[in-house]
């Protein structure tokens, strides 16, 4: 790495990234761009700002990413009905190829030789980060110091930042104790007393929802627009994608909805407990499922639901760059031509329930499902023999043994 002569900087003004600046200054003498991504974690990030001036940086990059984020990577995980392991939601693993792009864009336009990002050396996102770089610019070179440097404890990083003179904020109140990521879509716990699976998390560890029994007596109605399988308005109001996220976010934090315990395989090979909160995000999975049913073929349907949990490893294991993660998009946009209309839903102490739903798209004819009379639009009969050559081999078989 000795013809680094510029390198851009995920950096966020925390202790971890501020220390990994200096340290990047010190150990390859290079000049450091800074990029700031704000994809709605709820900090605010105008602050690294200042701190990048106070240590000499001359090239900021702050951006404002949430409708991005949204519209181009949340928005299109979610016309899959992604999960990964069956659980997941996939906030984290979903913001890394966006911030990943943005690393190579600025790379490209300053002139930069690597980039450089705070991922640890036993998680995904480091995979995430460099994957997506390398498929964007393959010549590109990438310093990960958490695989490099030996302040492995966060005492040794402490001590860094005071021989250093790097400023350690102090925040009044109670300290999280937990390793947290946040974003528009999620936000992740990890660490502290999460780390034994068997322990309960403590109530006032969650940030965005109420308990579900802390949550209102009464009920809270949603109606949901679908346009090509992407919400466009809520409650006959048009939002924005990243509004409409916000918006679902709030409401159903509020009744108790989003919360999720889960022991996950991470693609470096240990197995990890986390707890995430995506009330947002649980209400669209719900609700395109339910606008789905309507006007998605049966067969289209299904190959879909095949073909969701690879598309979700992709997502979780870094491949969102990928050519065979794009050709799985082209087919599942292709299938959200006709998945229009509106959905209805009622909040409720922890639960999305799905009350109705309507499309001028809909597959659903009441002609023929209907329990009553259906005036010959179905031939009853006919099923016999449907029966019987769908039985045929199975019969053969009972013969021969």
């Amino acid at each position: 790495m000795s013809d680094v002569k510029k390198v851009v900087l995920a950096y966020s003004g925390g202790l971890d990234t501020s220390i990994i600046l200096k340290w990047l200054q010190d150990t390859y003498h290079c000049e450091v761009v800074t990029f700031t991504a704000d994809i709605g974690q709820g900090e605010e990030v105008e602050p690294a700002r200042s701190k990048a001036k106070a240590a000499g940086i001359k090239e900021i990059y702050i951006e404002n990413l949430q409708e991005e984020f949204v519209r181009d990577y949340v928005f299109p995980m979610f016309r899959a009905n992604s999960i990964y392991e069956g659980e997941y939601l996939l906030g984290t693993s979903i913001a890394r190829p966006l911030i990943a792009k943005y690393l190579i864009d600025i790379a490209n336009k300053t002139g930069a030789e690597a980039i450089s990002h705070g991922a640890t050396g036993k998680g995904n996102d480091q995979v995430r980060f460099e994957l997506g770089a390398y498929a964007l610019n393959p010549n590109i070179k990438v310093i990960a110091p958490w695989r490099e440097w030996d302040l492995n404890s966060r005492q040794k990083l402490l001590d860094y930042a005071e021989k250093h003179g790097i400023p350690i904020e102090m925040k009044r109140g109670k300290k999280s104790p937990y390793s947290m990521d946040a974003n528009l879509l999620h936000i992740s716990y990890e660490g502290d007393i999460l780390e034994d699976p068997w322990n309960e998390p403590e109530e006032d560890m969650w940030r965005w929802t109420v308990s579900p029994q802390a949550a209102p007596e009464q009920a809270t109605d949603l109606e949901l627009e679908f346009v090509k399988g992407d919400i466009v308005a809520i409650n006959d109001k048009k939002m924005t994608p990243a509004e409409v996220l916000a918006y679902l976010n709030k409401v159903a934090g509020e009744n108790g909805v989003g919360r999720l315990d889960l022991v996950e395989n991470r693609y470096v090979g240990m197995k990890s407990r986390g707890c995430y909160e995506t009330p947002g995000g649980t209400v669209i999975l719900k609700a395109h499922r339910a606008i789905e049913s309507l006007t998605l073929d049966r067969e289209v349907a299904h190959l879909k639901d095949e073909l969701m949990p690879r598309y979700a490893s992709l997502i979780y294991n870094g491949y969102w760059w990928s050519p065979e993660r794009k050709l799985l998009q082209e087919m599942i946009d292709s299938s959200q031509v006709h998945v229009n209309g509106k959905v209805a839903l009622k909040l409720y102490k922890g639960n999305v329930i799905i009350t109705g739903r309507s499309s001028k798209d809909s597959l659903f004819d009441a002609n023929i499902a209907t329990f009553e009379d259906d005036a010959g639009s179905y031939n009853q009969q006919d099923a016999e023999g449907f029966i019987k050559l769908n039985a045929l081999r199975m019969r053969l078989a009972a013969l021969k043994r």
